[in-house]
């Protein structure tokens, strides 16, 4: 027997997108969508979130990056993100800061769950 469906509560209206997001982190989506009714959605024509930069790196360094990359078979540049990544999570631990925006900003990529299952291996 299938449940009563009770009325949706009305979603808010927002002044930003950083207040939806706060809303949304710290509310059930159920009592506002009819989760029921959901279709899946593809968006093939998203652009990446990324920015592309220049950074100039001493020679030597940019070798020994490459090594490593070539050693666990990722591209250079990914390494690099990953290894960025943990530097800054590892200060904003050390700090003390809140990290609840930091963490967000350094959710796994494809080339550190890659690393990770290699060095299950």
């Amino acid at each position: 027997m299938a449940k009563p469906k009770r009325p949706l509560k009305p979603i808010p209206d927002f002044r930003s997108e950083a207040e939806e997001r706060e809303f949304w982190e710290t509310h059930d989506s159920v009592g506002y969508v009819d989760w029921s009714q959901a279709e899946v959605a593809t968006f093939p024509n998203l652009k990446p979130s990324t920015e592309t930069i220049s950074l100039r790196l001493p020679a030597p360094l940019l070798a020994d990056l490459k090594v490593l990359a070539n050693k666990r078979d990722v591209p250079y540049q990914s390494l690099l993100k990953v290894f960025l990544a943990e530097r800054v999570a590892a200060e904003w631990r050390r700090s003390g800061t809140p990290t609840a925006l930091s963490n967000k900003r350094l959710q796994p990529t494809k080339a550190r769950r890659v690393l990770k299952r290699k060095a299950t291996k």
